[in-house]
C-alpha cells in the first residue's frame, strides 16, 4: 500500500472515531444529569477516556512514526509507550473515583430518574460504537494498523459496557435499586484491568521485552531455512512503537568470501522482512565456522 493512502485510511479511522465518540460523551454528559446515575457516569467516564485516549495516540502515533535522527538514532517509537504509562495511571484513577461513587450508592441507595433517558442514550452509544468498529475494521482491513486494530478491540469491549448501562438502569426502574452502585463498582473494575494491561505492556515495550514466542519460532524458522546457513546463535528481539528490531549472529561456512557472506545475510534479512508484518530492522553479525 502506498504511503498517501495509509496515511489516508489512518485519518479517516481517527477522524470519524473522535466525531462519533464526541456525539457519545455529550449525550452521556446529559443522560448522567438527568437520571443521576452513577452507572451512567461510569459509562461518561469512559467515553471520556476513550475520546481522550484516541486523541492522544494519533497524536503520538506520528510522533513516533517521525525518521530516526541525529539525537534519536532507533527512532521515536517508545513516545508511545511512555503515553502509554500516563494513560494508564489516568484511568486507574477515575477507576478509583468511580469506585467511591458506586461504593456510596450502595451505602445510600436511591432510585435514578429519567430511565428512559438514559436507555435511549445507551442505545445510542451502542449504535455509535458499531459504526465506530465497522469503520476501523474496514480501515484494518486496508492497512494492517497495529494502532487502528489496538483502538478496535478496546471499543469491541465497550459494546458490553453500554449494555450493562442499560440493564443497570432498567432493573433500578424496576425496584434493585443496589444494581446503579453493583454496576458502577463493574465498570470501575473493568477500567482498573484495561489500566493494569495498558501499563504492562507500555513497560513491556520500555524495557525491551523480547518478541513473542510465536514470531521469535518463524524468525528462527526462517533463518534455518536458507540451505548455506549452519546455524545462528546470540538472537535478540525488541519491539519500540511500529518498529521490531532483530540482532543475531549467523553462522556461516569459514572458507566462503566476503562478498559471498554477505550476499547470504542479505537473503536471510529479506527473507525476515517478508514473514514479518510492519517495520522491521535486522542487524546481522556474520560468524566463521
Amino acid at each position: 500500500m502506498k504511503e498517501k493512502d495509509y496515511a489516508y485510511w489512518v485519518k479517516l479511522s481517527s477522524s470519524l472515531t473522535l466525531v462519533l465518540a464526541s456525539t457519545m460523551v455529550a449525550a452521556k454528559f446529559w443522560a448522567w444529569l438527568s437520571t443521576g446515575s452513577t452507572t451512567m457516569l461510569g459509562s461518561l467516564t469512559d467515553s471520556l477516556l476513550d475520546i481522550t485516549a484516541s486523541a492522544i495516540n494519533f497524536w503520538v502515533l506520528r510522533i513516533a512514526l517521525v525518521p530516526a535522527d541525529d539525537d534519536h538514532r532507533f527512532g521515536h517509537g517508545k513516545a508511545e509507550s511512555l503515553v502509554g504509562l500516563g494513560q494508564a495511571a489516568f484511568i486507574a484513577g477515575s477507576a478509583c473515583l468511580l469506585a467511591f461513587y458506586g461504593i456510596e450508592r450502595l451505602l445510600n441507595p436511591v432510585t435514578s430518574e429519567a430511565v428512559m433517558t438514559g436507555v435511549a442514550v445507551s442505545i445510542y452509544a451502542v449504535f455509535c460504537t458499531l459504526l465506530i468498529i465497522a469503520v476501523q475494521q474496514w480501515a484494518l482491513r486496508q492497512t494492517k494498523s497495529v494502532a487502528i486494530k489496538a483502538d478496535s478491540v478496546h471499543y469491541k469491549g465497550d459494546l458490553l459496557l453500554n449494555l450493562s448501562v442499560i440493564v443497570a438502569l432498567v432493573l433500578a426502574n424496576m425496584g434493585w435499586v443496589y444494581s446503579d452502585g453493583i454496576f458502577t463498582l463493574l465498570i470501575s473494575g473493568y477500567l482498573f484491568y484495561n489500566a493494569f494491561d495498558v501499563a504492562r505492556e507500555s513497560t513491556d515495550y520500555l524495557m525491551d521485552k523480547e518478541l513473542d514466542d510465536e514470531v521469535k519460532n518463524d524468525i528462527e524458522t526462517a533463518i534455518l531455512a536458507h540451505n548455506e546457513v549452519l546455524g545462528f546463535h546470540d538472537l535478540r528481539t525488541r519491539q519500540s512503537g511500529p518498529t521490531k528490531f532483530i540482532q543475531l549472529h549467523l553462522e556461516l561456512d569459514s572458507k566462503l568470501t566476503l562478498a559471498h557472506a554477505h550476499r547470504i545475510s542479505e537473503e536471510v534479512e529479506t527473507s525476515l522482512h517478508r514473514i514479518i508484518e510492519g517495520e522491521v530492522d535486522v542487524l546481522i553479525h556474520k560468524d566463521p565456522f
